[in-house]
Order: C-alpha cells, then sequence, then structure tokens
C-alpha cells in the first residue's frame, strides 16, 4: 500500500476514555462483547468524514446525533473536551493531523485546537506545527485545502480516504431499495444506497470487475442470473436482477436482507483496486449472512487488504477463523471505558495447534466475551 494509517489517538469520545497510541495494521479485525466499544471506533471515523465534507459538516452530524452531550465520555461534566490524531505515512514521510474539540452552549462542539504538518523523510527532525486556531465550529483544514495549501490538501485528501461502510438498513425504506440517479455511481456510498448506479458505472466502465462481482454473486445466491441495469426515462436506476429459469424481472423491493448486503459487499470488496479507498472501514460485514457467505466474504476482505487498509468490527466467531492473531484486536469494557488490545501470537502458538481462533474466543480464553 503506498498509504500507511499506522497511528491513532482518542480520547474523551463515547466509552473511548482514553486510547493514547493505538498502532494500526494493514489489517484490523475488531472484536467484543456488545457495548464493548467497537462500534464506537467506527463511529468517531463517521465524525471525521462529516468534519472534513466541505465546507465542514461537523455542527450537523452531531445535531443529528442529539448533541455534543451523547458523544463526550460519560458527558461534560464528566469529559468536556475531546482530543483526537491521526499519522499517515507515505512514500515520502508522514502526515499528521490533530484536533481537540470542547463543549459548547447549545450542546455544540467547537475546536480548541486544530494543527496539521508534513515531515519528509528527507529530513531528521519532524517539521514545525500548522495551527489553525480555536473557537470555530468546522474545520478550517478544509478551507485551507480549497485555498489550494499543498500540505492541507494532501493530509484533507487522505483524512477524506477513510471511509466507513455499513449496509446494515435494508428496511423497506432503506436507501438502496429505491431508484437513484444513474450519473451519481462513482463511488459505493457509506450504506450502498446509489448500488444500482455504481454497478452501471462499472458495467459499462470496468466490464472485467462487474463481471467478477456478478459471478462473486452468483456463487453465494446459485438462483442468481444477472443484474438488469437500465436507465428509466429519468435517468434514474433501481438495482433489478433476473434469476435462473425464470423470466421475470426482479427489483430491490422483493429482496431479502442478506441478499441485498452480499450484492452490496461484492460490489464494494471487487470494485477496481484503484478506485478502493486508502482505508476500508467495515461494521460486522457478516451481519444476516450465511456461513458460505462469510467465508466467501472473508476471502474477499483479505484480498482487498492487500490495498487498502482495513479497520472490520464483527461479532462473528466464523468469520475471525480467517486472520491471523496479531491481525485481531480484542475490546473489553473495563468499568465506564473501552480498552483496546492487540493479540500476540507467541503465547497461543500452542493453544492454536488444537483449537481454532474462534473457539479461543467462544472459550473465552483471548477475552472479548461477556
Amino acid at each position: 500500500m503506498a498509504v500507511e494509517f499506522d497511528r491513532l489517538k482518542i480520547s474523551g469520545f463515547k466509552t473511548i476514555r482514553d486510547l493514547s497510541d493505538f498502532s494500526l495494521a494493514p489489517l484490523n479485525v475488531l472484536i467484543g462483547a456488545n457495548g464493548a466499544g467497537k462500534s464506537n471506533l467506527i463511529s468517531f471515523f463517521r465524525l471525521l468524514s462529516w468534519s472534513l465534507v466541505p465546507p465542514g459538516q461537523l455542527q450537523s452530524h452531531v445535531g443529528m446525533l442529539g448533541g455534543a452531550s451523547t458523544l463526550l465520555h460519560d458527558g461534560p461534566g464528566v469529559t468536556p473536551l475531546l482530543d483526537a490524531g491521526l499519522r499517515f505515512r507515505t512514500g515520502v514521510g508522514i502526515n499528521e493531523y490533530e484536533f481537540r474539540l470542547a463543549h459548547a452552549s447549545g450542546d455544540a462542539l467547537i475546536y480548541t485546537q486544530e494543527r496539521y504538518r508534513f515531515s519528509s523523510d528527507g529530513f531528521d527532525t519532524k517539521a514545525p506545527w500548522i495551527d489553525l486556531g480555536a473557537g470555530h465550529s468546522e474545520a478550517r483544514l478544509v478551507e485551507r485545502a480549497e485555498q489550494g495549501e499543498q500540505t492541507a490538501r494532501v493530509i484533507h485528501a487522505l483524512l477524506r480516504q477513510c471511509v466507513v461502510y455499513q449496509f446494515h438498513n435494508t428496511a423497506k425504506t432503506a436507501r438502496m431499495r429505491n431508484k437513484w440517479n444513474r450519473e451519481d455511481g462513482r463511488y459505493l456510498k457509506e450504506d450502498a444506497g446509489n448500488l444500482a448506479p455504481f454497478l452501471f458505472r462499472l458495467k459499462e466502465e470496468a466490464p472485467l470487475y462487474y463481471r467478477r462481482i456478478s459471478e462473486t454473486v452468483r456463487a453465494i445466491l446459485p438462483f442468481f442470473a444477472e443484474f438488469e441495469l437500465e436507465p428509466d426515462a429519468y435517468g434514474k436506476l433501481l438495482l433489478r436482477w433476473r434469476e435462473r429459469d425464470c423470466d421475470l424481472v426482479f427489483d430491490a423491493s422483493q429482496a431479502a436482507d442478506g441478499m441485498l448486503r452480499v450484492m452490496a459487499l461484492a460490489a464494494l470488496l471487487l470494485q477496481p483496486e484503484a478506485d478502493l479507498p486508502a482505508v476500508l472501514i467495515l461494521d460486522e460485514p457478516e451481519l444476516g449472512l450465511h456461513p458460505y457467505a462469510i467465508d466467501v466474504v472473508a476471502g474477499l476482505i483479505r484480498a482487498a487488504s492487500a490495498r487498502a487498509q482495513v479497520i472490520l468490527a464483527t461479532q462473528s466467531a466464523a468469520l475471525i477463523n480467517y486472520f491471523d492473531p496479531e491481525e485481531v484486536v480484542v475490546v473489553e469494557r473495563q468499568g465506564r471505558e473501552s480498552t483496546y488490545r492487540r493479540l500476540r501470537p507467541e503465547p497461543l502458538k500452542e493453544w492454536l495447534e488444537e483449537y481454532s481462533l474462534a473457539e479461543l474466543w467462544e472459550k473465552n480464553l483471548i477475552g472479548g466475551k461477556p
């Protein structure tokens, strides 16, 4: 990978009281009990993503989540500040971004610190921080990037390449079950709402990858024949497909939940490698899938991790069998806070000669159980 997201620090966010220096690997699989804090780490990246959407939509996102009090660890009376920092390595140096958000009137968050820097590998010392001041309500990094400042543009682009995908919402009103503008298919949305236009674009521009997606869906869903992707007179697309031994065309309103998730996962993980985000963040991709489908999806995740860094939260014991111990991060609650511990393979060596990693998890030998 040309870009490596190797360090993360967060304090004061939800159950993450103090994650001071978390080291990331190319593949990071978060396991733990319900409420341990897996989804809270994913939620941080979603907050970051919203804050960096031009012209900055932090306040909008905080409002949708119910206000700053719901995001600060045990509320603003206990934790008035949220601190975060991210570090990316590229082929020429290290890019860093740090910010601090404070509780403000109206149950909002304001920046009390925001800074960034690029330290070239050609120098022995780190570059000085570029300070963006304090008291602003939206990220000034966005403004600096739009003004064309080179380091800000690079760091903003790197941060925007940390993309969260969650395909849980398959209700009748879910966006992937409805029509979408055919022109909005360049990148797959976080919830796969534009799945039909995304597949349509791949069929037109990258037929080899489109065919692989279709074949993978067919391998998991043997009754599936082919997608039927034709825009209507208004340029809208609805996800449709044909099935074997049948001349009917079915649409997304008739799809089972697991079927939609299979299609979305196959499209995401089998798209052209150059289109994958630098950091691919998946929240419980196994939800509602058959064990064979989990087997296939695990292989796709492994393959994608060769081109994109992966952060994956899962509840599935079956899924972790496809990963190595050093790729697994055990998330546990200790009192009111979450802890994050990467497994070390050496202490598990003898156990793994007799048991699978999933069995060790189920026996509570590696932690992460209620």
